[in-house]
């Protein structure tokens, strides 16, 4: 069994990101390990501008942001393997995996970072009725077809959920000659960034529905046609609201899963709000010297973030393995339903710690509020806050040293 200090499962912006950061800080006998035929992960498929704003001051394409780091991989000429599929990992950091040239094979490493990224939601989650004709794809479906094979799904279409992937795909598909008749979106409000509902949807006038989702599914060999109705405040159709849209193509974009199979088959605590792992500042897990970052952790908007919070995982991890880690505390993160989960969600270590967070709703004019116990340690006023956006504030080494009660509570209060 062949022993190496540093293993990465996958070769994203996250894996090549904590590769980089766990070089730079010391750890040089690295292994990336990537299932596809390239590095880069999904980002190669998002031929769209709008990447590396706050990483790079320059808006990027996907594959320029991941040629970025690509490059700088192999600048340091950190090993990887492409076409390599994880099988397996432990408790004792075993890592066994399998591709064509080698077959299965097991690595001892001394820490690991999981980088996997996430999948969509299938249609098969969603429960909708009627047929099950051709013509139906998930958002990042349709953007691997047209982005990279040249492929158009259909002429006619109709979006359901209004994710950042659809919304993309929604301008996409109309620059490429399609006609998008609606983005349906189950919840009060977009799950998207607001740049994006405003240059996809607004800049070419594609209406989107919300409260509103697909009733059900009309055709038999291919897709005819979806029944769109709006929803109550439990999310059950209302029937006198119903419509039909005669379409050829049906997106779904409803939400991202983070891969965490092999997270769970390892045994580590996962969080049940991300379906990510359970994590502390340095992105350790619940398995000492096993990290998560990017998407498999949770669900990033921008991957500017990504990539700041794999180089937080990067050092963490040389500093696990360069016997530099410093435990000296035990403050566990909760939050108050407002807040809708917050990464890390435990403390270990006293110094300036950045928690991220999304809410639960659109709320305006708000104080976002830290608590130890009963009392205020931290605020900070904010004019809107989206489900869509995701959150950030600092902690002070200074503030999180006086903690008393072993928890701290992320909340929101709205300003009269």
């Amino acid at each position: 069994m062949k022993t190496i200090d540093l293993v990465i499962i996958g070769g994203g912006p996250a894996g090549m990101s904590a590769a980089v950061a766990a070089y730079e800080s010391g750890v040089k006998d690295i292994l990336i390990l990537e299932r596809d035929g390239s590095l880069g992960g999904i980002l190669q498929q998002c031929i769209h501008n709008g990447f590396g704003l706050h990483k790079f001051n320059e808006e990027l394409t996907g594959p320029e942001y991941a040629a970025r780091y690509e490059a700088r991989v192999k600048e340091l000429n950190i090993p990887y393997k492409l076409n390599t599929m994880v099988l397996e990992i432990n408790q004792n950091k075993e890592v066994t995996a399998i591709n064509s040239e080698e077959g299965i094979f097991t690595i001892q490493a001394k820490a690991i970072i999981l980088a996997m990224g996430c999948r969509e939601r299938p249609k098969g989650a969603l429960n909708i009725s009627g047929t099950r004709p051709s013509g139906i794809f998930t958002a990042g479906t349709a953007q691997k077809f047209v982005n990279m094979m040249g492929y158009m799904p259909g002429k006619s279409v109709v979006i359901l959920g209004s994710g950042d992937i659809g919304l993309i795909m929604a301008r996409r598909l109309t620059l490429e000659g399609a006609k998008v008749k609606a983005v349906c979106e189950l919840m009060p409000y977009s799950g998207g960034l607001e740049r994006n509902i405003e240059q996809c949807l607004r800049d070419f006038d594609i209406p989107l529905k919300l409260s509103c989702t697909v009733a059900e599914i009309h055709g038999k060999d291919r897709l005819e046609g979806v029944t769109i109705a709006n929803v109550d405040k439990n999310r059950r159709i209302i029937p006198e609201t119903k419509e039909y849209i005669e379409c050829d193509t049906l997106l779904l974009s409803c939400g991202l899963i983070p891969e965490n199979e092999l997270t769970k088959a390892c045994g580590i605590n996962i969080d049940r709000i991300t379906n990510g792992a359970d994590v502390d500042q340095n992105r350790e897990t619940s398995v000492e010297g096993i990290f998560a970052c990017g998407n498999v952790l949770h669900v990033h908007d921008l991957v500017d973030n990504v990539s700041e919070e794999a180089e937080t995982a990067g050092k963490g991890a040389a500093e696990y393995i360069l016997n530099k880690k410093n435990k000296s505390a035990s403050i566990r993160v909760k939050t108050d339903g407002k807040v809708r989960y917050c990464v890390p969600q435990r403390i270990t270590d006293i110094g300036d710690t950045t928690l991220f967070f999304r809410v639960s709703d659109i709320y305006k004019d708000v104080r976002i509020i830290v608590k130890d116990g009963e009392k205020e340690i931290f605020s900070r006023k904010r004019q809107k806050v989206a489900p869509g956006e995701m959150e950030s504030i600092t902690l002070k080494g200074d503030i999180l040293s006086e903690v008393n009660s072993g928890e701290i509570t992320v909340g929101l209060e709205e300003l009269q």
